[in-house]
């Protein structure tokens, strides 16, 4: 029975959701001893520069990442070879690039003001040169749809960071640059890993060529735009409440905003499954398939999703106790999460839409669309503090750009194959209705 059920759960839809639970169950607990361990001003100091490091890794995660499964998936051995040499040409130029812009930064330290941007110009070049093995990995292996060496990748990356963490913890050594050592031993032995098991692939790196950089290169500069200006929404926010609000009430919306990784773990997961099945679809010439898989994934995922909103928005006090601990069960912290969580049911179409036109060959309209949520974003934030004078004035404002991507995403894919929109939640029901039945006929057949 159990060798059974393991078989069964050895699939690809689980690995990735197992992949993605597992990242933040740990970000979670490892959430949960930072934000005991060190002082509110500090968290709002790690959460600033976490911030600021993950933008700009997006320069090279939205250029290669999705441009090398498009072109690594289904490829002939000696294609693959060619992509992933050609990804290695592409991930260290773009690393060279920033550390060398990073460098002539460390000569005006002494010049910066904000503690938190100190950090960052202190730390970001290395972090980022120890992370391009186990970057260019996790592209393999997703490509590959070996979730089950992705999920080794993100379990050890994040399980040494957070038993640095509770080795400090403990001993009582956890400070704000004991915290970034940790993060850069994860990121080091982490592609020491990737590199000892091949999955880095290392190299491959003599087999690029010309063509496939030019190909990844052309491809990549939507995909990065639109990565780097939907990371931008929550980067902007964190820099809008650093600088006007302080990084004490960062690390509270913070705190709130960070419980949204309930949604996000299932979005990111059938994300990267559903995408080889839409890329297939398209690449079959078949426009109805791709919009009824592009439904199927959206409607079940935000029905699914459905119960999770009511049970977060009711229990919201009981989660910030339980992770945030005593200090911040009195702040804005649970309001926070529960104005997100009212309209994360609109968060299945956005990143579906936008994931489909991406596949249909239509990233540039995904580009602008970005752009234009990034502007609603920053605009409606600064109107919200202005009005607020607090951190529900930027919780409030993450509706307006959320309406205009489903609402753009909608208009571009209804040009490439009309459908109805709520075609979308009648089709996630039905999808809901039917797994529950098959499941409890396998259960009423035992």
């Amino acid at each position: 029975m159990a060798l059974q059920l393991l078989q069964k759960l050895q699939n690809k839809h689980f690995l990735s959701l197992a992949g993605n639970g597992i990242m933040s169950v740990l970000g979670m607990l490892n959430m949960i001893i930072l934000y005991r361990a060190l002082p509110v001003a500090s968290i709002g100091m790690w959460v600033f520069f976490l911030s600021i490091l993950l933008l700009v890794d997006t320069f090279r995660s939205g250029f290669l990442t999705t441009a090398f499964i498009k072109f690594y998936a289904g490829a002939s051995p000696e294609r693959a070879r060619e992509v992933v040499g050609s990804a290695w040409f592409i991930g260290g130029a773009i690393t060279a690039i920033l550390v060398l812009i990073n460098i002539p930064a460390y000569f005006f330290i002494s010049y910066l003001e904000n503690p938190s941007v100190v950090l960052f110009v202190e730390w970001f070049g290395i972090i980022y040169v120890a992370s391009l093995p186990y970057f260019i990995a996790s592209c393999v292996v997703q490509a590959e749809q070996r979730f089950d060496h992705l999920l080794y990748i993100r379990f050890s990356s994040q399980g040494i960071f957070i038993l640095f963490v509770i080795f400090m913890a403990l001993t009582k050594t956890a400070t704000l640059q004991n915290i970034i050592y940790a993060y850069l031993a994860g990121a080091f032995l982490t592609s020491l890993f990737t590199i000892f098991m091949g999955w880095a692939r290392v190299s491959s790196f003599k087999y690029r060529t010309p063509a496939c950089i030019s190909e990844i290169f052309h491809f990549g500069k939507y995909s990065v735009g639109t990565t780097l200006s939907s990371n931008l929404f929550g980067t902007s926010n964190t820099m809008i409440i650093n600088f006007m609000l302080g990084p004490s009430a960062l690390a509270v919306f913070n705190l709130g905003q960070r419980l949204m990784e309930i949604i996000e773990i299932p979005l990111r997961s059938f994300a990267a499954t559903g995408m080889p099945e839409l890329s297939a679809a398209y690449n079959a010439g078949n426009k109805e398939w791709v919009i009824d898989t592009m439904k199927r994934y959206t409607g079940l995922i935000t029905v699914a999703l459905f119960p999770v909103c009511l049970g977060a928005v009711a229990l919201a006090d009981v989660a910030i106790a339980i992770i945030g601990g005593s200090k911040y069960v009195d702040s804005e912290a649970a309001n926070i999460m529960r104005i997100f969580m009212t309209f994360a049911l609109l968060y299945p179409m956005d990143r579906f839409f936008a994931l489909t036109l991406d596949v249909i060959h239509q990233p540039k309209i995904n580009f602008i669309k970005v752009l234009v949520m990034l502007a609603a974003s920053v605009g409606s934030s600064f109107i919200g503090i202005f009005l607020t004078n607090s951190i529900y004035g930027v919780a409030l404002a993450g509706l307006i750009p959320t309406l205009i991507g489903v609402g753009v995403g909608y208009w571009g894919l209804n040009r490439f194959q009309p459908f109805n929109i709520f075609s979308i939640l009648t089709t996630g029901y039905g999808q809901a209705v039917m797994l529950l039945k098959s499941y409890w006929y396998k259960l009423s057949a035992k």
